[in-house]
């Protein structure tokens, strides 16, 4: 079995959801004096972070991963939710006198989402080391963290000869351009979304080609509209799996990296790849929060259309 790291945010998401439409009630010629409040009469207190998403859909992929991540000492309650899940803390470390990262989202009948983000122990995420981790790493991730963190575990990564995919995501507008340039050169696989993508190429000033020619691997996911994987022979399009009534959008690009993930080491090709990680997030878009849905392998593998194993 691979060992997959990944170094990411470990939080709690307050979801709240806005009956309406925040187009609505921003009004474009008065942005310069913004005043809004928002009435949501649901609110629910979520399992959530890039690293706790990714780990959780990947053990609904009976694969196992190794989470390092800085947390705070309100904690207690996700460690006894890994350990319901058997994933491994053993690189998770708490930080004293601090609070376990929050997020706050509200989301608008369009999926739209506003968020407001507290990192508590997460800026404190260079006090790991990947160094210190005794099992042989197949492949990591880095995910949004603290930015510090972030640059430290990249590095040790190409250090170690440790494959690693980078996966910015909010984390984005905290680098320069150097610092980007640096995160390019050194990942084999880059995973954005078109946003994400667009506010990369206008940070570095590269285009789109050179960005895909720098690593093995950039995936682009477009929500609804599927996503596309740049190989280094080819452009593949890979079709969103159609859903009705979609719920929440909360860490649907999460579970879209999990199934990546698991294509990669599982040496999938990269179209077989893309449309398992579309199944992963179709799959969570019909629930709330990043970790409340649950389904079996023969779920998975009935919308993927052939075996795992």
């Amino acid at each position: 079995m691979s060992n997959i790291l990944i170094c990411g945010s470990m939080a709690y998401d307050s979801i709240m959801v806005f009956n309406d439409y925040f187009k609505n009630h921003i009004l474009p010629d008065q942005i310069h004096k913004l005043s809004v409040a928002f009435y949501v009469p649901e609110l629910k207190r979520n399992f959530g972070g890039t690293a706790g998403n990714i780990a959780y859909n990947l053990s609904l992929l009976n694969s196992s991963a190794l989470i390092m991540a800085t947390v705070g000492e309100d904690f207690q309650k996700y460690v006894e939710r890994l350990s319901k899940y058997e994933i491994n803390q053993d690189y998770i470390k708490i930080i004293p006198d601090t609070l376990t990262a929050q997020a706050y989202i509200t989301t608008d009948l369009d999926d739209n989402q506003i968020t407001a983000f507290h990192p508590g122990a997460m800026t404190q995420s260079h006090k790991n080391s990947i160094n210190f981790i005794t099992e042989k790493i197949d492949l990591a991730v880095i995910a949004p963290d603290g930015k510090d963190g972030m640059i430290k575990h990249a590095s040790e990564c190409v250090k170690k000869n440790i494959p690693f995919l980078f996966d910015p995501g909010q984390g984005l507008p905290m680098f320069d351009k150097d610092e980007l340039m640096l995160f390019i050169d050194q990942a084999k696989y880059i995973a954005l979304n078109d946003y994400e993508l667009q506010l990369i190429l206008d940070k570095t000033k590269i285009t789109l080609k050179e960005l895909a020619d720098s690593v093995e691997a950039l995936i682009v996911t477009k929500g609804s509209q599927g996503s596309v994987i740049y190989s280094q022979s080819e452009i593949i399009n890979i079709d969103a799996i159609p859903v009705k009534n979609p719920v929440d959008p909360t860490g649907c690009g999460d579970a879209f990296r999990a199934g990546l993930i698991y294509g990669i080491v599982n040496n999938f090709n990269w179209e077989k790849s893309g449309q398992l990680a579309s199944v992963m997030g179709a799959i969570k878009i019909n629930h709330k929060g990043g970790q409340n849905h649950t389904t079996q392998i023969s779920d998975i593998e009935k919308l993927f259309g052939s075996p795992l194993g």
